[in-house]
């Protein structure tokens, strides 16, 4: 009998047990299909913010607010000063910095001393295109101006107007949430370089193209055009370099772009100290990535920076955007690699390490290169006689400069990073031998450039005046931005608690305001 009863005790208890974990199971699976359902057929109000997809992805709006916790920086000009030289005559020369987390990409846009001060919309060094990858309300611009209006004009034209962080709508459908892509630019390259567009690649495939729609290396195409009332208008165009190939075979494609540039007398500028007409590499992650053994693998963006993660039932992708996947190996790395993770580091550490001493000697030949054709010219020396010294200078730049333009091309590419680096060097290199025939025979000899090994002797000789765009550009922020905020936040354009944290510009962290 007692037997029995405790058989039965036992019975009930695992009875109750069961009951309990199928009730959980149901919740949870509850959970999962509500969380799984896409937004209604009519889509999200006000889709640029991504605070409004929140109530349909929670847990993705809460790893993406985590991007603000990537919030500091390098002042590469004052880590590597070489650059200042190599970017003379050019916005890059004031001051470049490694990127933040995605929640500050809008303001730092904003705080660059390369975007000026401007005193209204139609003033200021740069181009609409400036905003293109810094937030969601450009393609909303682009629908609603159309392509060719959003690319005229200024910078500093849509102020007021371009005001959410990079988010949800960058890359997903608001009515479905599968990824999209909203910016024109991106199709048109991967045609040119006879790629599948976006709508006819694999969803494998999609959680790389999203990532290119920024982190690819483009100019801006001179496109003359006419409005609906027949006035003759300039834009200025995004548009990708791909016509002769991208990312094959372990090649990043850069000489391709050096000969599709060279082809249509392409320069982003000319070097006020060489007189050279140059090529400035913007951020070619994509390309990078495609010549890399991961890229090769079919490893996507997503699979590394935004790795997913689990919730109880919940399973979804981890928007923090992790900025070193390394952060998180656990997610990303060692689903595939078998070694342990410090063995992984150390690798990633040497690869780092073989970049950074190639780097040194490659911009160290460029800055050397400009500064003795500055001196050529000086001398007497004719556009002639310089004229391969400067094919030379720009080739090289640009292949040493697309090697490091995105930070991660060493762990993305390592070979063809020190490749190009090794190239670029070597053209400078032949520049500089060049130069000590030019030199000798308008009768300078032994001559030695300048040192530049720390930012401030670099920006004396690129002739920048910190002090003088500090003080403007704070005067911008004082008057001209505070008018974008205010009426920003008058018409709803945006959510005001976002400018409560982005703007640092008075923390110190500034490479320009330092306290």
């Amino acid at each position: 009998m007692m037997k029995f009863k405790l058989l039965l005790a036992g019975s009930l208890v695992a009875v109750g047990a069961m009951a309990l974990l199928a009730s959980n199971i149901n919740e949870k699976e509850k959970q999962r299909v509500e969380l799984a359902k896409a937004p209604s057929e009519a889509g999200i109000a006000g889709k640029e913010k991504s605070e409004e997809w929140a109530k349909y992805y929670p847990r993705q709006f809460d790893s993406w607010k985590k991007t603000k916790e990537y919030d500091s920086f390098t002042d590469m000009l004052a880590k590597d000063p070489a650059l200042v030289i190599a970017w003379s005559g050019y916005a890059f020369s004031k001051d470049y910095n490694s990127p933040r987390g995605h929640y500050y990409a809008l303001q730092d846009n904003v705080n660059s001393l390369r975007t000026g001060a401007p005193v209204d919309a139609k003033t200021g060094p740069l181009p609409t295109a400036c905003w293109t990858c810094k937030s969601p309300d450009v393609p909303r611009l682009i629908e609603e101006d159309g392509e060719l209006e959003y690319f005229t004009g200024k910078w500093a034209k849509y102020g007021s107007q371009i005001v959410n962080v990079i988010g949800c709508a960058n890359c997903h459908d608001d009515k479905t949430a599968e990824l999209k892509v909203r910016v024109p630019h991106l199709n048109r390259g991967l045609q040119a370089a006879g790629l599948k567009t976006f709508e006819e690649s694999t969803h494998q495939d999609k959680r790389t193209l999203v990532c290119a729609q920024c982190h690819v290396e483009y100019y801006f195409k001179k496109t003359e055009w006419k409005d609906a009332k027949g006035a003759d208008k300039t834009a200025m165009v995004v548009t990708l370099p791909w016509a002769n190939g991208v990312g094959k075979d372990g090649n990043a494609g850069v000489e391709g772009m050096i000969k599709y540039y060279d082809e249509i007398n392409f320069s982003d500028w000319t070097h006020n100290i060489s007189k050279t007409p140059m090529l400035k590499a913007q951020h070619p992650g994509f390309e990078f990535w495609k010549s890399g053994i991961h890229g090769q693998k079919g490893v996507s963006c997503a699979d590394c920076h935004m790795p997913y993660t689990q919730e109880g039932s919940v399973k979804y992708s981890d928007h923090q955007v992790k900025e070193n996947p390394l952060d998180s190996m656990d997610q990303s790395c060692m689903n595939c690699h078998r070694e342990s993770e410090s063995k992984l580091r150390g690798i990633v550490h040497q690869k780092y390490e073989r970049k950074e001493f190639l780097n040194k000697v490659a911009f160290d030949n460029i800055g050397k290169a400009h500064l003795e054709t500055g001196k050529a010219i000086e001398a007497g020396a004719s556009d002639e006689e310089l004229k391969e010294v400067r094919k030379l200078i720009r080739h090289g730049q640009f292949k040493a400069d697309m090697a490091i333009a995105a930070h991660g091309n060493y762990f993305h590419a390592p070979e063809e990073t020190l490749r190009l680096l090794a190239a670029g060097s070597d053209d400078a290199q032949k520049a500089r031998l060049l130069l000590v025939k030019i030199l000798a025979k308008h009768g300078v000899m032994d001559y030695i450039a300048p040192d530049f090994d720390t930012k401030d002797k670099a920006q004396k000789l690129a002739k920048v005046d910190i002090a003088a765009l500090a003080a403007e550009k704070m005067k911008f922020k004082q008057t001209l931005e505070q008018e974008w905020k205010k009426e920003a936040k008058a018409k709803g354009r945006a959510n005001p608690e976002l400018y409560k944290d982005v703007d640092t510009i008075n923390d110190g962290k500034s490479s320009w305001n330092k306290k």
